[in-house]
This record gives C-alpha cells, structure tokens and sequence, in this order.
C-alpha cells in the first residue's frame, strides 16, 4: 500500500464516492468491516473504478484505489466532450449519456458525475435512470464510457 507524502506529486485524482460500513452477526460477536467505492481518473482520457473491503476505513479506500490503478479504461475525447451518445444499463442501473456543446459542463448526477469529471471530460449531459444504487450507476456509468471507446476503434476500423 502506498501512503501519502505532501511533496509527492500524485499522477491520479482520487475520489471517495461511498464507504459502507458492513456488520456481520458471528459466533463471537459481531464482524465489522468497511467497503469503499472509488473512481481514479488522471483527467486526460484515464479512468478507473475499484471496490474493496477492510477492517477500517483507511485500509479498505487504499485497496479500492489498488483495484482501480490495476483496472484503467481509456476514453477516447472529441475536444472537451465525449464522440457519441450511448444508453447502457449494469444491473438495475440505466444510463443515459450525451454530448454537450462546448462551454456547457457537465450535467449529470452525483456518481456519474464523478467518473465523468476523472476521466477528464468537460462538457457532458447524462442521466441516470432506474437505480438510486450508487455502486451500480458507477459501474454503468464506465460501461457507457467502454461501449464509447468500442465505438470509437470499430470506426477506425472500418468495421
């Protein structure tokens, strides 16, 4: 695990989106754990999401932020702004998600909005339907950023 030192420049841009705390009923006692949902992003096309359990809460966000390093997507970018429009759906979460004119921002919903904004995209609209689960709309959210990139290579392709 690496920790943290002040003039260390970071390469990633860490976000905690949620942290559960999970209790277990055991024969001693009860289990108490931590889960915790992060989404890395070096805001130039990288992104990353990681979901990790531990015994307190500082262990359980430093292996989620392990997961995500090891699990990056590219997403390809038009300017400020994502190539294509896609509608995907992750479980009971659906996502809706755009393109936006330069200058416009992001418009889109608190766990969306965080792997959007990592993955360096500045001018989005999106729209997270179905779930108010926000580990699933996470997830959704970089399937619709894949199925982008997927997009993006099979046009370069010809295919």
């Amino acid at each position: 695990m690496q920790y943290y030192r002040p003039n260390q420049i970071k390469e990633f841009e860490e976000t905690v989106v949620q942290i559960n705390r999970i209790s277990k009923k055991t024969k001693g006692g009860n289990q108490i754990r931590f889960s915790a949902l992060v989404v890395v992003g070096d805001k130039k096309g990288k992104v990353g999401v990681g979901l990790a359990k531990a015994t307190d809460v500082r262990h359980a966000i430093g292996k989620a932020i392990a997961q995500a390093k090891k699990h990056l997507i590219i997403v390809p970018l038009r300017g400020t702004t994502i190539p294509y429009s896609v509608n995907e759906k992750f479980s009971a979460a659906h996502i809706l998600l755009k393109p936006a004119p330069p200058g416009s921002g992001i418009i889109a919903g608190g766990p969306m909005r965080v792997v959007i904004e990592a993955a360096g995209i500045r001018d989005a609209s999106g729209k997270i339907l179905g779930t108010k689960n926000k580990i699933s709309n996470v997830y959704a959210t970089l399937k619709a950023l894949e199925t982008i990139s997927e997009i993006v290579r099979r046009k370069e392709k010809g295919v």
